[in-house]
């Protein structure tokens, strides 16, 4: 079953179920109105969902013609948004970067981070730039969504909390991360607001993709049009999901509808850009940039500047995007007077 949030003059949207090939969509509100409701009363309503879903792709039901530039994120606002550290390469790379710390590697307890969710950014949302000194870099990560988690949950509770699976762009403003850092209260204003992929999918549709609490298949990240990178999002992984969600729950409760993500994905190689067409590249310009340090002496991949095109879809066996595709342009924003 895919999920997705379309905008519709309100706040959290209107939840509907899309077809598997993301072609058509079919209105879920006689079921649940938003997908906050849906996963606030998911053990009696997803049976409902599931059974729409059915006939929508049964062709039962015609439905509407579905367009990603339509939806907002699949919850456009959350009560939580975690992001954690499960890639150990990813870590490995970045922590020559200014700021950055080798006591926060961690290889026994994952890294977290609580970002903003009170407003999530679309599939086609802009990447709004501020000036050309920030640094504006992409993250590739996929995230799960979770119905209600106790306080020091164990691992049968957290497994079985896991809702959907989606791709997000964790945007980075890098030049602002020192200052974060040093500060001691950690990211803030380098993370500007996380993008969603238009859908959200369940366990059940995932299959054989998804196992060992993680997703099994590349990323691809595509940077005006050239291929950036397509690590695999289930190689290298140090943590879970499962070992994300009990490092979440240590000291508090976690409600319906947090957000979990991964961090960003990263598979082990000597790569450096421009990569071939069967080459495994990058989630992120940070990461491009250190491999460069390291093979050339100094970066040669810029960060991201106003005109550029980010897309990041995960594809299968040669079909649509499983997950859709986020696809953002740089924009250049008002900046305050």
């Amino acid at each position: 079953m895919k999920l997705a949030t379309l905008r519709n003059g309100r706040p959290d949207g209107q939840l509907v179920i899309v077809s598997n090939d993301l072609s058509r969509f079919v209105s879920a509100g006689r079921i649940a109105p938003t997908l906050q409701a849906a996963l606030d009363g998911w053990d009696a309503l997803a049976p409902g969902l599931s059974a729409l879903a059915a006939q929508l792709e049964a062709g039962e039901i015609a439905g509407q013609v579905f367009e990603a530039k339509l939806a907002h994120a699949p919850l456009p606002r959350a009560f939580q948004w975690i992001d954690g550290s499960g890639y150990m390469s990813h870590l490995e790379r970045v922590r020559s970067l200014k700021g950055s710390k080798d006591a926060e590697l961690q290889s026994v307890r994952p890294l977290l981070y609580q970002g903003a969710s009170d407003s999530l950014s679309g599939p086609t949302d802009p990447l709004p730039i501020y000036g050309d000194d920030l640094a504006l870099d992409f993250e590739a990560e996929v995230a799960v969504i979770i119905g209600a988690v106790p306080m020091r949950a164990t691992r049968e509770q957290a497994s079985a909390a896991i809702r959907l699976v989606t791709l997000i762009n964790d945007v980075s403003l890098r030049r602002l991360v020192a200052d974060d850092l040093q500060n001691g209260f950690g990211f803030f204003h380098s993370k500007p607001s996380t993008a969603f992929a238009p859908v959200a999918v369940t366990l059940d549709s995932l299959g054989e993709r998804w196992r060992d609490n993680r997703l099994h298949l590349p990323v691809r990240v595509e940077v005006n049009g050239a291929l950036y990178g397509q690590p695999n999002a289930g190689v290298g992984v140090h943590f879970d999901f499962v070992d994300l969600i009990v490092e979440a729950a240590r000291t508090r409760n976690l409600t319906a509808g947090t957000i979990i993500g991964g961090g960003t994905i990263s598979n082990a190689h000597d790569e450096t850009l421009p990569i071939k067409s069967n080459g495994i590249g990058f989630a992120c310009i940070a990461e491009a940039r250190t491999a460069e340090k390291a093979k050339f002496g100094g970066a040669r991949t810029p960060f991201l500047k106003a005109g550029d095109e980010v897309r990041i879809f995960a594809v299968d066996s040669g079909s649509a995007p499983v997950f859709g595709s986020i696809a953002q342009r740089v924009e250049v924003g008002n900046i305050p007077v």
